[in-house]
């Protein structure tokens, strides 16, 4: 437990006789009763079985911020980090600001964020390991890192940037309410550390002495109606219309006379010019989700198409399921598979863990996400073992006559359930409030489009390299492929129309869509209408050319990867802004592209983690003895 001392200062001290019994949201701000298991059990910390007196421990607590007092001076951060014995790339509690007006009607108002410990943390329902908790006691959200794997979605679906993914450790950590200090009845460490008195603590909705207000926004806030959070706000100085943010983020703050609040709106702070910024754009830390996304999109397409055609008797595809190029056709597939999986696992934090991400199938679109492209996996994997029994006739001398198209049927319905299942939750888990970008359902468009589109082509690639092409089946994927290629385009048409006008983080995305990435976005587009009207020509026309398949599937190909990576690459999350330097992407890109991110005092590490974990590695084998090497070696794999 924390040791508090004798003489701890009174500002430090948890001061709270009563409370109101809900909040502003309709919840009890008391979280369990004396009947409830949960009560009177002891946190545990440090394996302490010890139990907090608190008179509170059972209310839900949360942040109270005085904007008007807040001078930036970082006391709060510096604490937490020290308490916390964060290296210098991570904070849980960050100070950023916004600004309005000019000289001397100049305003800056300063932020201190961390955790907000929400009464719906998107964080928990999230995460696919099961690393977070809210507990009963404070209404603290923690979350335990030797749990996590390093995914990452919990910082994705945060509208607050609460949880920091460590690039270096590979793992998520974030604010856990001091609860140590809580147990002896002292505020957290940022809290207590406030010069200003800017930072306060205690039960919701208690506001403290000497404050008048208990707003749930300012300006510069995210939305609150995704997660409930828990941080109250006074901040009674007259703003400037416009509060603008200092950071790389194209986005202001307008004021809302109607509602007396601000929102979102675009700040084209970098002009209008149209650039290419292909280094940037295909070189995206997110670039194995762009992989395992299209390949295993083109997967379960073309094995839809060759499932359903033969089962409901299409002629074209029975016949290509029933020529040589069936076999090298599930092959390829299985292969794309294979190396789709692999690159997603290996962009994990801890790849050698990725079996956790089963264990929260009960909430998780992530955990359902993997449970159906596994069992997709297991389908495809089944179905081809079983076509290459039967091409070496090993399948009447193994299992008998009828036996092996039965297995093989069963391996085929648990692929089409799997690409159901993965396929769903492959777009739902994109469909982030917190990201508005993605938050449209264009996502599922475009993914529907691309297995559509890639899938039919593949076939027809396979099938014109095994030279088993016939006229019917090149009309029947062209136009399969068409028919993709016009989803994604219609879904791409109304997501541009309603980003236009959004007031929201969407907005400042199509922004950059249209002048940072300006030219691969309308090569993109270029690209997507031509191949567009060359799958409908040959459909309509038959005008089945090897060399003119080739043409559709490489525009194809570049046009689904070019706009899978402005997918990654666009989005900006609803989270509050930075400072010129701190929490500012566009600083962090100049860090790392110049070398400043080797001084870790700059607090910008590079994403590559596995490179520290190799260099390590590396370094272990060859300055120790075997059995050293061995025990060493495992150590450093396993985190």
């Amino acid at each position: 437990m924390f040791k508090a001392r004798a003489n701890e200062p009174t500002y430090a001290l948890l001061n709270d006789p009563s409370s109101q019994t809900h909040n502003r949201y309709g919840r009890s701000i008391e979280t369990v009763t004396e009947e409830d298991p949960r009560y009177g059990v002891s946190l545990k910390i440090n394996e302490n079985p010890e139990i907090g007196d608190n008179p509170n421990r059972y209310k839900q607590h949360g942040f109270y911020f005085n904007a008007d007092n807040c001078i930036a001076c970082h006391a709060c951060e510096a604490a937490c980090s020290e308490k916390n014995d964060n290296p210098a790339h991570i904070a849980f509690r960050s100070v950023g600001f916004v600004e309005g007006g000019s000289y001397p009607a100049y305003q800056r108002l300063n932020i201190s964020m961390a955790c907000n410990h929400c009464d719906n943390p998107v964080c928990l329902k999230g995460c696919p390991t099961r690393a977070y908790t809210k507990f009963a006691e404070y209404g603290a959200v923690l979350q335990d890192p030797d749990i996590c794997f390093g995914c990452g979605y919990c910082t994705w679906v945060c509208p607050y940037n609460a949880p920091q993914l460590d690039p270096v450790k590979g793992q998520v950590t974030k604010c856990n309410m001091c609860v140590d200090r809580l147990e002896v009845g002292l505020k957290p460490a940022c809290a207590s550390a406030c010069l200003g008195k800017a930072l306060d603590f205690g039960v919701i909705e208690n506001v403290p002495e000497g404050r008048t207000q208990a707003k749930a926004e300012i300006p510069g806030f995210p939305r609150t109606d995704i997660t409930n959070p828990n941080i109250r706000f006074q901040q009674t100085r007259t703003t400037q219309r416009d509060m603008q943010r200092v950071d790389s983020t194209p986005l202001k703050y307008h004021r809302d006379d109607s509602e007396g609040r601000f929102r979102p709106a675009l700040d084209p702070k970098h002009g209008f010019k149209r650039e290419w910024n292909l280094k940037r754009l295909l070189g995206s830390h997110e670039n194995a989700h762009i992989a395992f996304t299209l390949s295993v999109q083109t997967v379960m397409g073309a094995f839809a198409m060759l499932v359903l055609g033969s089962w409901f008797g299409q002629e074209a595809i029975a016949n290509f399921a029933a020529s040589s190029a069936f076999v090298p056709a599930l092959s390829v597939m299985f292969v794309m598979m294979a190396v789709g999986l692999f690159k997603l696992n290996m962009h994990l934090g801890k790849p050698h863990r990725f079996y956790r991400g089963f264990y929260n199938l009960r909430m998780s679109p992530v955990s359902r996400e993997i449970a159906g492209v596994t069992l997709f996996f297991v389908g495809l994997a089944g179905f081809t073992l079983f076509a290459l029994f039967a091409l070496f006739a090993l399948s009447d001398e193994l299992f008998g006559h009828n036996f092996p198209v039965v297995i093989q049927d069963v391996f085929a319905v648990l692929g089409l359930a799997g690409a159901a299942i993965g396929g769903y939750f492959m777009y739902k888990l994109y469909r982030i409030p917190a990201r508005p970008f993605w938050d449209h359902w264009q996502t599922a468009a475009t993914f529907a489009g691309s297995a559509l589109s890639l899938g039919a082509l593949l076939l027809a690639v396979i099938a014109l390299l095994t030279a088993q092409m016939t006229p019917e089946l090149g009309r029947l994927l062209a136009m399969i492929a068409g028919v993709g290629l016009a989803l994604e385009g219609v879904g791409l048409l109304y997501h541009a129309r309603d980003l236009k006008g959004h007031e929201s983080e969407g907005a400042a995305s199509f922004y950059e869509q249209s002048t940072t990435f300006g030219y691969a976005y309308w090569l993109r587009n270029g690209l997507l209408a031509v191949s567009l009207i060359v799958a409908v020509g040959m459909a309509l026309m038959g005008l089945i050319d090897g060399w003119a398949f080739a043409l559709l599937a490489v525009m194809a190909l570049v046009s689904s990867t070019i706009g899978r990576a402005l997918f990654y690459v666009l989005v900006i999350p609803t989270t509050m802004p930075g400072a010129f330097f701190w929490k500012n992407r566009g600083f962090v890109e100049h860090a790392r592209e110049v070398g400043l991110a080797d001084m870790p005092q700059l607090g910008v590490a590079y994403e590559q983690h596995h490179q520290f974990k190799v260099r390590e590695l590396v370094e272990t084998i060859r300055t120790t003895t075997v059995r050293e090497k061995l025990s060493q070696a495992w150590r450093i794999v396993t985190g």
